[in-house]
């Protein structure tokens, strides 16, 4: 008897871990859902996509930068965006730059699309 309980005892105990474990992915899958992504286009004034121009995020609440490189089509993604902080983004190319674009909170878009022109000369 004193076995049965025991026995009761240590499959109740892994059980709790294994509900535990199983809440702790259940919300890492949500939060991995909510995470966001910018994408879009660099490009000239004739719409011309600029292979290779450098595309800076900037996380207004950490003031965090990372850049990623455009590719041969002039596209840039940057993935697993915080929902919950604003950014700014521009890119640059030789002695261009583009305007800075805001990408808020706000905005509850998943896939948010940004395509920027590089329009201006830097400063």
């Amino acid at each position: 008897m004193r076995t049965l309980h025991l026995q009761m005892l240590v499959a109740g105990i892994a059980l709790m871990f294994a509900a535990q474990f199983a809440v702790a992915q259940g919300n890492k899958k949500d939060k991995d859902a909510q995470l966001r992504t910018v994408r879009g286009v660099v490009a000239d004034k004739a719409e011309k996509p600029i292979p290779n121009s450098v595309v800076f995020l900037k996380n207004l609440r950490t003031n965090v930068v990372i850049s990623h490189f455009t590719d041969g089509d002039g596209t840039y993604r940057f993935t697993g965006l915080d929902p919950n902080a604003d950014y700014e983004i521009h890119a640059e190319s030789g002695d261009e730059k583009s305007a800075t674009r805001t990408v808020t909170s706000l905005d509850s878009r998943k896939e948010i699309t940004l395509n920027l022109k590089l329009d201006r000369k830097k400063n």
